[in-house]
């Protein structure tokens, strides 16, 4: 079984900086990509940054130029380091990853269990 575990949020004042990690662990072949999304109360969950086996990152626009997805290996584990943060980036930060599990035919679609980032003003 494969598993995601986020940690490294908390409470920082604005313009502060936080860390988030992920890793994967478990009966993994590979990992196609791993992404970090956001979500606050009533609103859907919102694409905040990814990474592709090939190295390529997507940033949502909100974010750009603040945040920065990397890997020190293969994807595992995958972190997201937040800069110039703002009261509206509060919100619980899940780690998202598209895994192939040994003796598995396809990828499928893993979500950790989220980490609470506040940002006060």
């Amino acid at each position: 079984q494969v598993q995601l575990v986020e940690s490294g949020g908390g409470l920082v004042q604005a313009g502060g900086s936080l860390r988030l990690s992920c890793a994967a662990s478990g009966r993994i072949f590979s990992i196609n990509a791993m992404a970090w999304y956001r979500q606050t109360p009533g609103k859907e969950r919102e694409l905040v940054a990814s990474l592709s086996r090939g190295g390529v990152t997507t940033y949502a626009d909100s974010v750009k130029g603040r945040f920065t997805i990397s890997s020190d290996n293969a994807q595992n584990p995958v972190y997201l380091e937040m800069h110039n943060l703002k009261p509206e980036d509060t919100a619980v930060y899940y780690c998202n990853a598209a895994i192939q599990a040994v003796r598995s035919f396809r990828a499928e679609n893993y979500w950790g269990q989220g980490t609470q980032v506040t940002v006060s003003s």
